[in-house]
């Protein structure tokens, strides 16, 4: 691929702030400069008043909160601009991901500054979890220890939350910092703001060592794979391995979005069901905002996390979440590399996952039951080399981030070097179908965690689905149809291991839980959730059994 000049490289967290400690170790300044210029520009973005286009909490409230359009106090509406469940889930967040860089590249002595990414897949995160610099809550700059932008994010003013089913309870106020797993933000009432402090005070007592450790053991554990070893099952989430395995999908519509990959997973045996990109990222935002993977760790899993980027809602005013989409944009690049598809998309027309109503409900200024193409305007990002200033950017123009945008991820051609030391894709022996759920009935972001339990034996942890959420769905009336959650989790069983509901001693049992905000039980209106699943073998397809 022919490249022209002034390509911006992006790296990974990571490998520049090893740099900077290398470069604070031998004196030199060149090695510390990537670093110091990225806490530079991420202070003055911060810094902006909040009404300015560049500010970070301009650009921060443009993925959820603050609520506009229709969606600013009806629930009928999402009034975040962010798309999810959709085909334009990895264009708009690519778009969203240039924003910000923009915005980072306008501060004065920054013009040089690229968005890095978190290597969720890297050794270093799977050693350590959260990199470091997400964790110290100073950072010396000219001579100073100032507050890390890249820590926490305090807000310069209110957000209301006006949705009158959410009883006000997204509402954060001037001065509020943005807090991740174990802690909770929840602050909105007064029943909230009592809840948060007690649950908060046990980790206010303790350093931040102490619950940086915890975070970061909980990332490593929803990385990990589940495997068999010594006759014993090691249990484990695979994040790690399904970012992997969403590289094998096999086309953009259901590599794309959750919504479209279960309509694909219905009709495809468990070995030829696809992995959505969609779905690795719902686990990391969940496991950054505040869920533990159930069973697992030497550490006490801690209930009533809720953390800023657990929640559609909140999660773009947590500076971490930029680094996680970045990473996810790299992701989108390197499917497109593997599947000849630096210039150009297709999208399956009318698929689900193509229409404004699936999943969230329509954005500002969408009308429901419209549907998405690669020309659908991804708002609000205007097309700043269009002819016309007004004119949005569309998925056409999110296509060739290296000929169009003039970035790349870690150098020209790395993408394909990259990719030839993968490891394969891992293929499922069975899936369980979950189904019979509705988003209506839980507030916010959920878990589908599904165990096995051999004969004699404890119940253990196989796989766990992640549904990022916006915090209120049951007055959405756009997205009625799509209330149901819906999702095939695949197994990876040793062969002779067969896996049922049911009672047969020689077999897996497998059982299927749900995991809200308020924990395994019930959800905030009492209603127990009990949720219909089938167990879908190698070589059957779901709509056989039926």
């Amino acid at each position: 691929m022919s490249l022209s000049k002034g390509i911006r490289i992006r790296r990974s967290i990571e490998s520049i702030y090893n740099d900077y400690l290398i470069g604070q170790h031998s004196s030199n300044p060149a090695l510390q400069k990537p670093l110091i210029d990225l806490i530079r520009a991420w202070r003055g973005i911060t810094n902006l008043d909040h009404t300015d286009p560049n500010s970070f909490f301009n650009i921060g409230g443009l993925h959820g909160e603050p609520f506009r359009g229709a969606g600013y106090g009806s629930a009928s509406w999402w009034g975040g601009w962010c798309n999810h469940g959709n085909i334009l889930f990895p264009t708009w967040h690519r778009a969203y991901c240039l924003r910000i860089e923009d915005a980072l590249r306008s501060i004065e002595g920054c013009e040089d500054v690229t968005l890095p990414y978190w290597d969720e897949t890297g050794e270093e995160t799977a050693r350590k979890g959260v990199p470091e610099i997400f964790l110290q809550p100073k950072f010396l700059l000219d001579g100073e220890f100032i507050d890390n932008p890249l820590y926490s994010y305090k807000f310069p003013q209110n957000i209301v939350d006006n949705i009158s089913a959410d009883d006000s309870l997204y509402s954060k106020h001037k001065g509020y910092n943005t807090v991740r797993y174990p802690y909770s933000g929840l602050v909105g009432t007064e029943e909230a703001r009592i809840a948060t402090l007690a649950h908060n005070k046990e980790y206010y007592s303790v350093d931040d060592i102490t619950a940086s450790t915890i975070l970061c053991d909980n990332i490593k554990s929803w990385l990990q794979n589940g495997r068999w070893q010594d006759g014993e099952w090691k249990a484990g989430v695979g994040v790690r391995q399904k970012f992997f395995n969403c590289l094998d999908a096999p086309n953009y519509t259901v590599f794309s979005n959750t919504t479209s990959a279960q309509s694909w997973n219905d009709n495809a045996p468990p070995e030829h069901q696809v992995t959505p990109l969609e779905a690795p990222h719902n686990d990391i935002h969940l496991a950054v905002g505040g869920f533990d993977v159930p069973g697992l760790g030497d550490f006490s899993p801690v209930s009533g996390a809720n953390g800023d980027m657990g929640e559609n809602d909140t999660a773009g005013l947590d500076p971490i979440f930029y680094f996680h989409h970045c990473f996810i944009d790299r992701c989108f690049w390197l499917w497109q590399v593997k599947h000849q598809s630096t210039d150009s998309l297709e999208v399956i027309a009318e698929y689900p996952g193509t229409n404004s109503v699936d999943n969230q409900g329509p954005t500002p200024g969408v009308a429901g039951g419209t549907w998405l193409t690669l020309e659908s305007p991804l708002q609000p990002f205007k097309n700043k080399h269009a002819d016309h200033q007004q004119q949005f950017y569309t998925s056409y123009d999110m296509v060739n981030i290296e000929r169009q945008l003039h970035y790349t991820y870690d150098g020209p051609g790395s993408a394909g070097r990259f990719l030839r030391g993968l490891p394969g894709a891992t293929h499922a022996t069975h899936s369980v179908r979950i189904s019979g759920l509705s988003k209506n009935d839980i507030p916010g972001s959920q878990q589908l965690v599904v165990y096995g339990q051999l004969r004699n034996e404890e119940r253990r942890v196989l796989a766990v689905e992640s549904i990022l959420s916006r915090w209120h769905t049951s007055g959405c009336k756009n997205c009625q149809t799509t209330s149901e959650v819906k999702r095939h989790v695949q197994l990876y069983l040793p062969d002779g291991l067969d896996a049922t509901p049911g009672s047969d001693d020689e077999a897996l049992r497998v059982s299927v839980e749900v995991v809200t905000r308020a924990g395994s039980g019930p959800p905030r209106n009492g209603l127990p959730l009990k949720p219909i699943f089938k167990v879908v073998g190698r070589g059957q397809k779901y709509r056989d059994i039926l």
